[in-house]
């Protein structure tokens, strides 16, 4: 079978991640503290001076034309965007209004419609993934898969699929722009790398604003409003699972998933960073993630890590499970397991 299209890669893409730590085991999963981690205090003397330095133009604007090229509604939404809140200290009225905004800002940049909804994490429950690399053959249907999924352009993919050499686990010498006649290859397997959701993530401390954390269900957010693009984080994150958004994903009308989530798959502003986020779109209703369901090898296994009687944490209890890293102590939430 021929392997799917990966996009453009660019330099920044190839992961720096060494030699990796591999242990079996999953550690004690049952009492999680489930709970919002509190942002730290945040200075707010530039805002408040920003806000009313921005009045005095507001009301210039207003007072020169309510309905010029540059007014009505689309003034409006770009001085409330300009003195929005850090999503955890909105008010229900102003997140909706910051929703409502979205979707106006998709219909005049793309042309289409869409739903943004701010889905919050499902109570007592820890998502984690596992992956079987016994059955991935390097097709890379679930890099295709997210991407239509996540309003991806074709720079920007959140799934990597790693080839390597049997026997070798050494990520600086795999390659991830194969390009093969069929696949897989005789000598080689497959290995998918993506954000791990660490429980203790370098990324969120790196921050300097605060615009990313993890949230009670496991997955590690980003506040795409917030971030100011330093790319701190992408620098941070050992896993290189992070990609700044150089320019707008072109993407046709007919292409966009109006299906979006506030910390997911809406349409993301240049110059800020995204990563894989579980799908939060899907995961957080209750549907698989998109690469699991367009995996044809059913390689993919993603769970509430908290529910006994689930498929991971049955993978976890039985098969011979390794972490990429684990000696980082990042602890990641994606494991990997060959059949025996």
């Amino acid at each position: 079978r021929s392997p799917g299209t990966t996009g453009a890669a660019h330099a920044r893409d190839k992961p720096d991640l060494g030699p990796i730590g591999i242990s079996g085991g999953t550690g004690t999963l049952d009492n999680r503290k489930n709970t919002r981690e509190k942002p730290y205090t945040i200075d707010h003397y530039r805002r408040s001076f920003l806000k009313r330095l921005g009045i005095t133009s507001a009301a210039a604007a207003g007072a020169t034309s309510a309905h010029g090229a540059w007014g009505g509604k689309t003034l409006g939404d770009a001085f409330a965007d300009f003195f929005q809140q850090h999503y955890q200290r909105m008010t229900p009225a102003e997140l909706q209004d910051t929703l409502e905004r979205r979707e106006r800002k998709a219909q005049r940049q793309y042309g289409t419609e869409i739903t943004c909804k701010d889905t919050p994490p499902p109570e007592g429950v820890l998502f984690g993934y596992a992956i079987n690399i016994s059955k991935c053959k390097g097709y890379r249907d679930c890099v295709e898969a997210c991407a239509r999924e996540n309003n991806l352009g074709s720079d920007i993919r959140y799934i990597h699929v790693l080839e390597m050499d049997e026997g070798n686990m050494n990520l600086e010498l795999a390659n991830r722009n194969y390009e093969h006649d069929t696949v897989p290859v005789e000598g080689k397997y497959y290995l998918p790398v993506q954000c791990m959701q660490c429980d203790n993530p370098p990324c969120v401390k790196a921050c300097p604003v605060e615009a990313t954390w993890r949230d009670p269900d496991g997955i590690v957010v980003v506040d795409y409003d917030w971030c100011i693009g330093c790319r701190y984080c992408m620098a941070a994150c050992p896993y290189a699972a992070r990609f700044f958004n150089w320019k707008r994903p072109e993407i046709p009308a007919e292409r966009i998933n109006p299906d979006t989530n506030y910390h997911g798959n809406r349409p993301r502003p240049v110059g800020v960073v995204e990563k894989c986020h579980f799908c939060t779109q899907r995961t957080r209703r209750g549907k698989q993630p998109a690469c699991l369901e367009a995996c044809p090898t059913g390689a993919r296994i993603f769970g509430n890590l908290l529910d006994p009687n689930s498929e991971i944490r049955y993978v976890l209890e039985n098969k011979a499970v390794f972490r990429l890293k684990e000696d980082l102590g990042t602890e990641p939430k994606v494991w990997y397991f060959k059949d025996r």
